[in-house]
């Protein structure tokens, strides 16, 4: 699956670009409900993980590597969640404001859901943007 930035990100990046609203850093979060983002998706359409060893991740903004050109790229290196047991099915993860909570972006994964079944199972996430 793509990843998906619904109206409601939408909506924040366009403030942020054009300084009607001040940036923030974003928090990875990691989702159990079994959905394929869509364009009417908020923060709530998304059942965050719990338990088991899982937190979300704070995304700082000077950790994104941007390289201008054609296309020019954003990138955020790798992030691993460890898990300290069962939590069951992760279909995804979504990235909201730190401090607001709205939602920025979601991506289901191609190859998941990926089942947390043992301590020490892993999931690794490494997001790209592509702006032609």
């Amino acid at each position: 699956m793509s990843l998906l930035v619904p109206n409601v990100g939408e909506d924040v990046m366009l403030q942020n670009i054009l300084n009607k609203t001040a940036p923030q850093n974003g928090r990875l979060k990691l989702y159990t409900n079994n959905i394929t983002p869509a364009e009417t998706d908020t923060e709530a359409t998304y059942t965050e993980a719990a338990g088991f060893g899982y937190a979300s991740i704070l995304l700082v903004a000077g950790s994104w590597t941007i390289t201008p050109g054609a296309p020019t790229q954003a990138a955020y290196p790798e992030q691993t969640f460890t898990f300290s047991g069962a939590l069951g099915n992760v279909y995804g993860y979504f990235v909201v404001q730190d401090t607001s909570g709205k939602i920025l972006f979601a991506e289901r994964f191609s190859t998941g859901p990926f089942l947390i079944a043992n301590a020490g199972d892993q999931i690794k996430v490494t997001m790209q943007f592509t702006g032609e």
